[in-house]
């Protein structure tokens, strides 16, 4: 492990090395961003050997002379490694021309020394192997992402963003510490080795814990409330990794969790599909109903977290029903989610940093008209934006396809493993068309049409390392949807490190059939890229005479009259009010001389709604009305302690 650990050492140098030369901006900027590419790219290389060799290396270390710090790179750690890698080295380039305030050097540099840290943290996170090492690098990570949301702690809404961020990070740790406790109640051993050896009802409990902890950190319903305030607060490149990545994390300690206890049960499957679903959909529809279009990425990852959850579900069903085809097509299409959202994720939050860059503002409904002077950024969006729909030949259909073959098998089965097989697909397909309406939202309203206000009007998509980032992602997105077949063996792989026992030549007609849509796909784009070509090619030099379309009576038609994103997604949010209450301010419009009026609307949260009434507003009641413990008195606080002292005592 010595290259990997030497990746890890280059990018923690980058980032103190930042530090050190705060005050000269464009140098700690140049030595930032050169160490942590070369280490990501160090790390990169030598992960994906391992993971094409399938091989499996150690390390140890020790921890104040008493516990012992050990990491592993077996084909799972070295999968979630790829992902971790490739996005934060294009990150960091992106980033390069992103942070140009050369006002604050200071707190760049300290952005880039927290950046740096994260990047470690998750490489740790993934190659840990006993549970000390793991929580070490699990609350360095929290703390240094944390960091990186607050980066405008001047603004209360970024320090709200960071609180809530910071209470859901250790509350989901706090489950986290209880799974791992009872383990260590039951083995007394710290290692991961031992967490087979646990009686079945506690193997559930610490599946359940686990589930609970892990899918705060993942952005599971209902555990994700700080998603959608935390990813529009980080700069656009942290976004793009916290959201790509860092979220990942999550979903490497369920499937860990789920292979070390080896409690192959229906119960856990079926938790997963349901989590998996509940998520898409409502991840979805709230991302439909949003109005800044960060928030609106940030809750897309929700979605798409959902999505991996449905395909890791069927697998578990698939293993527990003694189904292998359904088991390998189910994991294997949800690692392929894995890798594939953490690129066109990547992709779209680096475009939305461009459009915030350039116009100054998130909101969806002030912009429009963008792809007519940001031709690279506008075409980048939209190949995420098909690519996230799950639509060939882009690589978000590769594991979607996978997932739903593997749905389609468990049709085969009986009882509870039928009804969830096609509780799967049905909501698979729901999700699909609904992430079809956001992001054609997204396309028609910021990207075509017409200017809505000043702040779309004469932008520009200056900056060479962002485009850079945006071109290579957006060209990844298009190679792995057209050749499925040049990545299938990473996934593959991975899937095998798990040791669910079956034979992943099973694959090998789906792989292919996979292939054959692809490329269907790919001539049908081709073809109408060619007619495309040919129309320009006759109508070059000619006059094309311009003019307005009929306004239905107005004589002046104005950039009002555009579908806003409001009006966009009304009648699609209507069928979810249960579960997406929406709150509208909008006066009447009164008399025959009406003055000028206004129409607001916000979607609001059913988890972060309930979890106010039911939780918050409750603690802060409670502690209000114990304000008067504290008088600031030293005599009253010595007495606390003496109290506490003395009640210990009977305990002990």
């Amino acid at each position: 492990m010595s290259q990997f650990f030497m990746s890890i050492l280059i990018i923690i140098s980058g980032g103190f090395l930042s530090l050190i030369f705060a005050k000269q901006f464009k140098l700690l900027k140049f030595l930032a961003v050169l160490l942590l590419s070369i280490g990501c790219l160090t790390g990169l290389v030598d992960v994906v050997t391992k993971l094409l060799q399938s091989g499996t290396s150690f390390a140890s270390f020790k921890y104040l002379n008493i516990f012992s710090l050990t990491f592993q790179i077996d084909a799972l750690s070295a999968f979630f490694l790829v992902a971790i890698f490739l996005v934060s080295l294009l990150a960091t380039i992106y980033s390069f021309h992103y942070m140009d305030d050369s006002k604050h050097p200071v707190r760049t540099a300290t952005n880039y020394f927290f950046f740096s840290i994260l990047i470690a943290s998750m490489a740790l996170v993934v190659t840990a192997s006993n549970m000390i090492t793991f929580m070490l690098s699990w609350e360095i990570m929290s703390l240094s992402s944390f960091f990186l949301v607050i980066y405008k702690y001047n603004e209360p809404e970024n320090r709200k963003a960071g609180y809530l961020y910071f209470v859901f990070s250790h509350v989901g740790a706090m489950f986290i510490f209880a799974a791992f406790g009872i383990v260590y109640g039951y083995t007394g051993s710290f290692e991961f080795s031992a967490i087979n050896s646990l009686p079945e009802t506690a193997k559930i409990v610490v599946f359940i814990f686990s589930f609970i902890g892990f899918g705060s950190k993942a952005g599971i319903f209902p555990f994700h409330v700080w998603l959608p305030y935390a990813h529009p607060s980080a700069p656009s490149h942290i976004s793009a990794v916290m959201s790509g990545v860092m979220i990942k994390t999550g979903i490497y300690g369920i499937i860990k969790m789920y292979v070390l206890l080896s409690f192959h049960t229906l119960l856990f499957g079926n938790i997963v599909l349901i989590a998996g679903v509940i998520s898409g959909i409502l991840g979805i529809v709230y991302a439909l109903g949003q109005h800044d279009l960060k928030r609106l990425l940030a809750y897309s990852s929700v979605e798409n977290i959902g999505i991996i959850l449905i395909g890791l579900g069927i697998g578990m069903i698939g293993v527990a029903s003694k189904n292998p085809l359904m088991a390998a097509l189910g994991f294997t299409g949800g690692f392929l989610h894995i890798l594939n959202h953490s690129i066109f994720k990547s992709l779209l939050f680096m475009g939305a940093g461009m459009v915030l860059h350039k116009t100054g503002t998130r909101s969806i409904d002030a912009l429009g008209g963008l792809v007519k002077n940001m031709k690279v950024t506008g075409t980048a969006v939209i190949i995420g934006s098909l690519a996230i729909c799950g639509l060939p030949p882009f690589n978000g259909f590769v594991g979607e396809f996978f997932i739903y073959i593997a749905g389609f098998n468990g049709v085969t089965l009986t009882k509870s493993a039928f009804v969830m097989s096609c509780f799967g697909i049905i909501s698979l397909a729901v999700i699909g068309g609904l992430a079809l309406a956001c992001f054609t939202k997204v396309i028609g309203v910021v990207f075509q049409g017409e200017p809505r206000t000043n702040a779309a009007v004469d932008v520009n998509e200056k900056g060479p390392t962002m485009l850079f980032s945006m071109s290579i992602l957006a060209g990844i997105c298009i190679v792995i949807g057209i050749f499925p077949q040049l990545i299938i063996q990473l996934p593959i792989n991975a899937v095998s490190a798990l040791g669910l026992g079956f034979d992943n030549t099973l694959l090998e007609p789906f792989t292919k059939m996979t292939g054959n849509i692809t490329l269907s796909a790919t001539i049908f784009m081709v073809s109408l890229l060619f007619v495309i070509a040919v129309q320009w090619f006759f109508y070059r030099g000619k006059n094309i005479t311009k003019s307005g379309t009929w306004g239905c009576g107005f004589t002046q038609p104005t950039v009002k009259m555009q579908y806003t994103g409001s009006s966009y997604a009304s009648f699609i949010l209507d069928f979810f009010k249960p579960a997406a209450p929406l709150s509208e301010d909008h006066p009447a419009i009164e008399g025959r001389f009406p003055e000028k009026t206004y129409y607001k609307s916000h979607i609001n949260d059913i988890a972060e709604l309930n979890m106010n009434r039911a939780i918050v507003n409750p603690v802060l009641f409670l502690f209000d009305k114990l304000r008067w413990i504290q008088h600031g008195d030293i005599h009253l606080y010595i007495g606390y302690i003496l109290l506490a002292i003395v009640l210990l005592l009977f305990f002990i």
